[in-house]
């Protein structure tokens, strides 16, 4: 019993002091303060606490518990905006990277500014408070081991970094409801807001009828009018002229004048495909009736084998005219490309006869329980890339030491590019949302509570007999000014999405807390895609500003 309640080395004392660190942090994050609750971020400061007090884990540990549990956390929110990631770049992304490196300069200048004006407290204590305010670990790693190569002997940075840390973190929540409050923000407004922009940018597929009027496709099959269209599009249904039968075409259907035809494909190409056909059908009609011997069901992709496959292998020709009109994957509703590559859990929307829907949903698993079961082997294989991508070093003429994207940064690119381009390496990265919810809590739960184990101890000492109360000052407000600029050009000038101001000053910050904080204002994935977009950019520039500025002032100091 001694052993478990003071041994640190002993599994069981330190199993003990997370169980009780974690538990208690939760409890108390559930309580609401006007409104508010810290969530998962309370870990952080029962572990403070409880460093203080003389709770510890042996360091190796701590260590190792601290940099897995931030590895399972961003891998799986990696995992889980993959798909989306670039399509989001491409739509907002430019404008959110660019605020991102806005937030980071505004950041900087605030450090050289209170640094410039501050009394004895030297260049590298200020980088451990500004590392502390912008909650940036990696970033305090690149810096010590930048100044051991300077041959730096003054005070540990680390101790400058923890007084800021928690206020730090409190700081980015803070600036976020601040936001909120100036701007008078309805979050129910905000998530339909957002679901409107989404659909307008949204690759998501739309259904019209045409009739076939054009002389020059009499007679022609469907797959030869793709080749003259030049615009994917899937017909998945076809009444004949004069007739009251609806049936469902295949490739080698040929259409006469006179045919309605139901169409599938993306709203850009809409126009021009009713160009080509003739005109477009009567409002009233809808070939989708009760009694229409042509039938719709969503079947799921969940057998292995069919990870990876281009749909247009799938020879959709032999299934008697069945057709995919969509395909809706991580939440997302895209149209069914031929080069498109299927991905463990798929959901196909499929029309046809129904004997050969039921033999293509046999062929594609459409198991549901199959998806029960995690992906481990890819899981760690992508955590194990990560790794060797956050630790690869990258040479910048004139930096002493070589620049990382950390064990955050490559785990995190790493699972957006498997997330994105997995099916098409035939890597099965499908889990479920309730299995990558838990390890995501359950990685951020252990990271918290190892920060607040390793920092409580000199946190309080700091407070007692050094800078600390200045440190947490100086760290408030490095934290605060940049995001409350850059939230209200965000809103004011881009109008950008409250959730998505949010998830960018969680990304700017490196700041997965907030994050967590931002999932507890929407079920929306709005803050994950832009935390993901600007994470990577801002991981970088904040490992290398650092170095930049450490570099800069001691080649003028020598």
């Amino acid at each position: 019993m001694e052993s478990v309640l003071t041994s640190p080395a002993s599994v069981a004392h330190i199993l003990l002091v997370y169980a009780l660190v974690i538990s208690l942090g939760l409890a108390l994050g559930r309580i609401r303060v006007f409104g508010v609750s810290l969530g998962v971020t309370f870990v952080l400061f029962v572990g403070l606490a409880a460093g203080h007090f003389g709770l510890e884990v042996e360091p190796h540990v701590l260590g190792f518990l601290r940099d897995f549990g931030l590895i399972l956390f961003i891998f799986f929110i990696g995992l889980q905006v993959g798909p989306s990631f670039f399509s989001s770049f491409r739509s907002g992304g430019i404008i959110l990277n660019g605020l991102t490196v806005g937030a980071i300069l505004l950041s900087i200048l605030v450090t050289l500014a209170l640094w410039m004006f501050s009394d004895g407290i030297g260049l590298p204590a200020f980088l451990g408070v500004h590392y502390g305010a912008v909650t940036n670990t990696p970033g305090l790693g690149a810096t010590q081991e930048a100044l051991a190569v300077m041959g730096y002997t003054g005070e540990n940075i680390a101790v400058a970094y923890a007084c800021a840390y928690p206020l730090g973190v409190v700081g980015i929540i803070l600036s976020a409801i601040i936001i909120r409050l100036l701007f008078r923000i309805n979050l129910a407004e905000e998530d339909k807001a957002w679901e409107a922009d989404e659909a307008d940018k949204s690759d998501a597929p739309i259904c019209f009828h045409v009739e076939v009027a054009n002389g020059f496709l009499h007679g022609q099959a469907l797959e030869s009018i793709r080749r003259f269209i030049g615009r994917p599009f899937v017909c998945s249904r076809r009444q004949a002229a004069g007739e009251t039968e609806v049936s469902s075409p295949g490739p080698e259907t040929q259409v006469h004048r006179g045919d309605i035809l139901r169409i599938v494909s993306q709203a850009e190409n809409k126009d021009s495909i009713i160009a080509f056909f003739g005109k477009e059908a009567d409002p009233a009609v809808d070939l989708v009736t009760p009694h229409s011997p042509v039938h719709a069901e969503t079947v799921t992709v969940t057998d292995p084998s069919m990870n990876g496959v281009r749909v247009k292998d799938l020879h959709l020709s032999h299934y008697d005219g069945l057709n995919i009109t969509r395909i809706y994957r991580a939440g997302m509703e895209v149209f069914p490309y031929r080069s498109l590559h299927l991905q463990l859990g798929d959901r196909l929307k499929v029309v046809g006869p129904e004997r050969a829907i039921t033999r293509f949903a046999s062929r594609v698993g459409n198991q549901r329980g199959k998806l029960d079961h995690p992906n481990i082997i890819s899981i760690f294989v992508g955590i194990m890339v990560g790794i060797l991508v956050g630790i690869l070093p990258i040479a910048i003429p004139g930096v002493p030491v070589p620049v990382k994207l950390g064990l955050a940064g490559g785990p995190l690119v790493v699972a957006i590019l498997l997330g994105r381009y997995g099916p098409s390496m035939r890597m099965a990265t499908y889990t479920t949302n309730s299995a990558s919810l838990m390890l995501r809590e359950l990685g951020i739960a252990f990271f918290l509570a190892s920060v607040g184990l390793a920092a409580g101890d000199g946190f309080a000492d700091a407070f007692m007999n050094g800078n600390g109360l200045l440190y947490m000052g100086y760290g408030v407000l490095i934290t605060m000014i940049p995001l409350i600029i850059i939230g209200i050009v965000a809103r004011k000038v881009f109008a950008i999405n409250y959730h998505s101001i949010v998830g960018l000053m969680a990304g700017a910050t490196t700041d997965p807390p907030t994050l967590a904080y931002a999932a507890t204002l929407s079920e929306k994935n709005s803050s994950a895609v832009a935390y993901s977009t600007v994470y990577p950019l801002a991981m970088f520039l904040r490992i290398i500003t650092g170095q930049i500025l450490l570099l800069i002032f001691w080649t003028a100091a020598v």
